[in-house]
């Protein structure tokens, strides 16, 4: 047997498909701290950054923070290890070009989750990066190269497509698939497809006012409009009624947390 052939094997163990579905806790609480920033910055009282590294200090400050803490980067890890599996031998339960995007798209969530991971282990050891800092430094460094900015403003179209995407994905329900329900309730099945559908569409607006604002920020040749999902949710908070509506996008953030639990459950995660 080949060493390939030996982690595929791995990939199929009842220990492995355990440990990718207590990944989605940690996913879930990682979602649900970030909903309470966002409300905070809402409200007005927001000390952290309205992205994931502020997602994580907030976690750090809870009772018991710094093992939550470690808990979710561990979960983080199993997810990153899962989707790398789907991104090697997976998605068998589909072919040609729609496996070969579907094993794309496990190698972009690998990058994901392994760069949420790195974002608290720098939590953990006390040196917390900012990533809205780092973004607008990467966005800076693009633009003083030629064509920079075109391609930066590339980048903002297709982080708005992917918005937009993510938005179809959850309203049309197209994340059911992946979920095996069995002998669940049927309350239990609508709860959890609602929670889905509200947490997608939720992140896609959050994603689509990032791409807004790296085509801003290129077509101003401003860099210091781009500071990710930092920048997202305070130019949000800024518009008329944005509270209100900073407000709802950190319910559907919450919501989104709430199905990650159900996927702790429900998920099919084979490869």
């Amino acid at each position: 047997m080949t060493p390939a052939d030996t982690a595929h094997r791995a990939t199929q163990s009842d220990l492995f498909r355990t440990l990718t579905k207590v990944g989605f806790i940690g996913y879930g609480l990682l979602h649900l701290a970030l909903a309470w920033v966002a409300a905070q910055i809402a409200l007005g009282e927001g000390a952290q950054e309205g992205d994931q590294s502020g997602a994580f200090q907030k976690l750090a400050e809870q009772p018991f923070g710094k093992a939550l803490l470690w808990f979710t980067l561990v979960c983080l890890v199993a997810l990153a290890l899962w989707q790398a599996a789907l991104a090697i031998w997976g998605h068998r339960d589909v072919q040609g070009k729609e496996r070969v995007w579907e094993r794309v798209a496990s190698a972009a969530r690998v990058v994901i989750y392994a760069a949420l991971a790195w974002t608290a282990g720098r939590v953990l050891t006390g040196s917390p990066s900012s990533s809205a800092d780092k973004q607008q430094e990467a966005t800076a460094g693009l633009m003083a190269k030629p064509a920079g900015a075109w391609l930066v403003g590339l980048i903002g179209l297709g982080v708005l497509a992917f918005g937009i995407g993510m938005i179809w994905y959850g309203w049309k329900r197209k994340f059911e698939r992946k979920l095996n329900f069995g002998t669940a309730e049927p309350k239990t099945r609508k709860t959890a497809i609602r929670a889905g559908q509200i947490g997608y569409v939720a992140k896609g607006i959050a994603f689509g006012i990032v791409g807004v604002l790296l085509v801003q920020a290129a077509v101003t040749n401003d860099p210091g409009k781009s500071r990710g999902l930092d920048a997202a949710l305070h130019t949000l908070a800024a518009q008329p009624y944005g509270k209100f509506l900073l407000l709802a996008v950190a319910l559907g953030v919450a919501a989104f947390g709430v199905y990650c639990f159900f996927q702790a459950r429900y998920r099919k995660v084979g490869t």
